[in-house]
Formats: C-alpha cells, sequence, structure tokens
C-alpha cells in the first residue's frame, strides 16, 4: 500500500537527489498569493448570506445558493488544472490564469452591493462565483511549482497561516466597515486581491521553469486522471477525496451560517456576528505551522482524522453553551481540528498522485470534493435549522462531522503509517 508521508516518484532528471533547503522568500510569496484570493472568499461566506437574507427567508435555501457557487469549481477545476500543468510544462507557468481570473473577478464582487433584487444579485454572484473558480485551484498549485517535494507539507502549514489571516482581515472588516457601508466593505477584498497577487507575480512569475520530463501519455486529459484513482487496488485517493468532501461540507456549512446563527440565536448585530470567527481564525494562526511540522511525524491521514475528532468537541461544546464566549470557545477549538485538516489535506492528495505533471490536475480534483462538499454541506445543515431551529445548529454539524470521523478512520487503516 503507499505510504502516505514520502512522494510517490523520486526526482525528475536534473533534479539532484540531496534534500534542499526551504526558500523563505519562495514560501513568503506563495503564501501572499493564497492569502490574495483568499481574502476574498472569505468576506464573501461571511457577508453573502445575509445580503440572501434581505430576499430569502429560509435558511436551507440560503444555504443551498452558498453552496452553489462551489458547484461551478466542480465544474471548472479539473480542466482549469489541467489547463495550467501544460503550461507549466511549456515554461509558460500559471500566472496568466491566476491574474487574468483574478481582475474578472473583482467586478461581480464590489458590485453585490449595489444590486436592488434578487436577479442581479445572484447574477454578481454567480458571476464571482465562476470566475474566481477558474484560478482558485491554480493558485494553490503554486506551492508544488516553488517548493520542493520533501518540504511542501511544512510550506503548507505556512500558506495556511497567510489563509487563516484573511479569516482576520474577513472578521476585521465585517466589525469596523460593514455597518457603516456595506458598499465599501465589498470593494475593500478585491482591490486587495489585485494588488497582492500583482506582488506576489512581480517576485515570482518570472522564476517558473519548464518540468524536464515529458508528461505520460496515458494522462491525456482530467478524465484519464480520474479513471486512474478510481481504478487504484487501495481505494486510498477515492477514500481522501471522500474525506475531503466530508469535512469541507461542514466547515463551509459552519462559516455560512455563522453569521446568520449570531443574529438569530444569539441576538447580535450583523457585524458583531462576522466577527465571530475572529478567535478562531487567531487559533488557526498560532497552531498551524507546529500542526504541519507535527503532522510530518504523526502522519497526515492519522493527524487529519484527530482534527476531526477536535472539530466535533468544539461543536458540542458551542451545542451545550449557547452564548457568545460558549459560541467563541467554540469556534476555537472546532478551527484548530480543521488546521489539523486543512494543512495536510491536499499534500497529502500530492503524495499520492502517480506523477507530477498531473498535480495542478490533482489539485482540481481536490476542489471538486470541497467544493461538492461545500456546496451540499451549508444546504444539509441549514435544511436542518428549518427542521429544527438555529438553537441546534451546532448539534446538527457535529452528527454530520461523525460520518467524516469514520471515512479517515477507514482511510488510516489503509495507509501505511511513516517510519521514524
Amino acid at each position: 500500500m503507499p505510504n502516505i508521508s514520502a512522494p510517490v516518484e523520486g526526482p525528475s532528471h536534473g533534479e539532484s537527489t540531496a534534500p534542499r533547503r526551504m526558500s523563505a522568500g519562495t514560501v513568503l510569496w506563495v503564501t501572499l498569493a493564497v492569502f490574495a484570493q483568499e481574502s476574498v472568499w472569505n468576506f464573501y461566506d461571511a457577508q453573502v448570506p445575509s445580503e440572501l437574507r434581505q430576499y430569502i427567508a429560509s435558511a436551507g435555501l440560503v444555504g443551498l445558493i452558498m453552496g452553489m457557487d462551489n458547484v461551478l469549481g466542480v465544474l471548472i477545476q479539473p480542466w482549469m488544472g489541467f489547463l495550467s500543468d501544460r503550461r507549466a510544462r511549456d515554461g509558460k507557468g500559471r500566472w496568466a490564469i491566476i491574474l487574468t481570473g483574478a481582475a474578472l473577478a473583482s467586478v461581480p464582487f464590489a458590485l453585490i452591493p449595489w444590486t436592488h433584487g434578487l436577479p442581479l444579485l445572484m447574477l454578481c454572484v454567480v458571476g464571482f462565483a465562476a470566475m474566481a473558480n477558474a484560478f482558485k485551484g491554480i493558485t494553490e498549485t503554486l506551492v508544488s511549482d516553488y517548493v520542493a517535494p520533501s518540504h511542501r507539507g511544512k510550506a503548507q502549514g505556512f500558506v495556511k497561516a497567510g489563509v487563516s489571516l484573511t479569516i482576520v482581515v474577513s472578521s476585521l472588516i465585517s466589525l469596523l466597515v460593514v455597518d457603516r457601508s456595506i458598499t465599501l466593505a465589498f470593494a475593500i477584498p478585491p482591490v486587495l486581491m489585485l494588488l497582492l497577487l500583482t506582488t506576489s507575480w512581480f517576485f515570482l512569475g518570472r522564476r517558473h521553469h519548464p518540468a524536464a520530463n515529458p508528461p505520460s501519455a496515458d494522462f491525456a486529459s482530467p478524465w484519464a486522471v480520474m479513471k486512474d484513482m478510481v481504478r487504484d487496488p487501495s481505494r486510498a485517493r477515492a477514500l481522501l477525496m471522500l474525506g475531503i468532501f466530508c469535512f469541507a461540507g461542514m466547515w463551509s456549512a459552519l462559516r455560512s451560517l455563522m453569521t446568520p446563527y449570531g443574529t438569530e440565536a444569539l441576538d447580535l448585530s450583523r457585524g458583531s456576528a462576522g466577527g465571530l470567527a475572529l478567535p478562531g481564525a487567531v487559533a488557526f494562526l498560532v497552531c498551524v505551522v507546529p500542526l504541519a511540522y507535527a503532522s510530518s511525524r504523526l502522519g497526515q491521514v492519522r493527524a487529519m482524522r484527530y482534527g476531526v475528532g477536535v472539530f466535533i468537541v468544539g461543536l458540542l461544546i458551542g451545542f451545550s453553551v449557547p452564548t457568545v464566549p460558549g459560541t467563541v470557545i467554540a469556534m476555537v477549538i472546532a478551527s484548530v481540528g480543521y488546521a489539523a485538516f486543512a494543512v495536510n489535506a491536499l499534500v497529502a492528495l500530492w503524495n499520492l498522485a502517480p506523477s507530477r505533471h498531473v498535480l495542478g490536475t490533482y489539485t482540481g480534483l481536490y476542489t471538486v470534493a470541497s467544493s461538492t462538499g461545500a456546496a451540499l454541506g451549508p444546504a444539509l445543515l441549514g435544511l436542518t435549522v428549518d427542521a429544527t431551529g438555529w438553537r441546534f445548529m451546532l448539534l446538527n454539524g457535529a452528527v454530520f462531522a461523525t460520518i467524516t470521523f469514520a471515512v479517515f478512520t477507514r482511510l488510516a487503516r489503509r495507509i501505511t503509517p511513516p517510519s521514524h
């Protein structure tokens, strides 16, 4: 069976077998690029549900709409990842797709608060989701372009730390700007994204070198890559995709419905409710890099399994103590659990990939699993809220999360633990 802690293939022609040090500057600029795009997505998740609730009363329908924009990622990401792989092999790099997509996605995002009616609001929401999904996974694949395989897990810890800062930025915009000017609040994230992506490209964009080996003829399309994954006798990659689907669904549901939960169950203002994620973001930031280093010894799948358990404990605490302090503590604990998953999932999938020439496509497949989960998770949790009320939202989420725990438990039994 495959060892998830080890790279799946040796160094390619022209690569040194000696371990290379991880470049702090390179990791910084890759982190900045991912931070740039995630700053927009986090504010989108925090505030668009409240925009939708101006026209839609059902929490289930709001959750469905918040999830449906992620369906576009399922349709777009594998093909865009495959296209970016071809550009990377040809020496052109992935940056043209990233920068063009960011510029196009900024327009409908900034127009969201200017809409006056559900049809125009939906047009902006779908337009942003389609264009932002076209480059989202490609930006995450930059780690595999600029960081050696032996250091990708550690680098991903720093990248996820940067991602956690986007939650801080989103929460601060919610707390300081939303209640004063919603149009200004929606203008800040896309401007920040464009500035930071351009800066990252300036320092990194011309460093890319084409892969030394030609692509395998067996992977002439994303469909060929997916067929290879399904036919894997160990089913490890398929189980990992299922685990990503499940956990991404519950995390997306928690993020998408937390602001309405704060206003409906805790009697907070919209701006204050949008800031509930801030302490959890700080906890994520503090623990994600140590978790990245610890996971290399513990084993990535085992670390993710433990993370799901911690996530469940956090939700149960939040349900048991339905107050603002109790919810804040719950979000802190749940965020630590999610960090153990977030820092390991994509690197684990890269390590199981059959060739380094398909890492962009595998990032797209990661997005297929996570986006599909994100599409269904908010709707499923929202429907339980419609049935049981906002008081039971965190308990319902904990029940769903036990399915994820079962998946990673089974996966852990199929992966050879790392030897240290």
